[in-house]
């Protein structure tokens, strides 16, 4: 992995889609290692976070519900929020908070390269998801560039 390329193709993504502005397509964004061959005992670790904080645990019972691979009969758990999932395609899901106080919702999108979870947080509601998948799109299509 290139891990310098990573680095900065991500701080120039999440300085002009992350934020709390409402310019920005994301509230908060999570890049995740992530291998689902890699023996079980490999963790999954935080390769990179913008606008939230994730911890460790956090972290580790999400990439459990991934793995688990049940994704329309269980929910997971980002932050604060309880999150269901309303759509699966090819290499992404989407899911919508069940527990926000935002009166438009909150939803996130999490997409799977060959090396990363990448999940995308945003606030709203059709608009604000396509807002936020073209954004997630972009990222990853910088990520794919180099096959990571």
């Amino acid at each position: 992995m290139e891990w310098g390329f990573v680095h900065k193709a991500w701080e120039k993504w999440t300085s002009i889609n992350v934020g709390s502005s409402t310019g920005e397509p994301l509230k908060s964004a999570l890049l995740i290692n992530y291998d689902p061959n890699a023996p079980s005992r490999l963790l999954s670790i935080i390769a990179e976070q913008e606008g939230i904080n994730a911890t460790p645990t956090e972290v580790s019972q999400f990439v459990d519900f991934v793995r688990r691979n049940k994704l329309q009969s269980e929910d997971f758990t980002i932050g604060q929020n309880q999150y269901v999932v309303t759509s699966i395609h090819e290499s992404c899901f989407c899911a919508r908070s069940v527990t926000t106080s935002e009166p438009a919702g909150e939803g996130a999108i999490i997409m799977h390269t060959s090396a990363f979870l990448f999940v995308a947080l945003y606030d709203g509601s059709i608009g604000a998801a396509s807002r936020a998948m073209v954004a997630v799109d972009q990222f990853a299509w910088q990520l794919g560039r180099r096959n990571l």
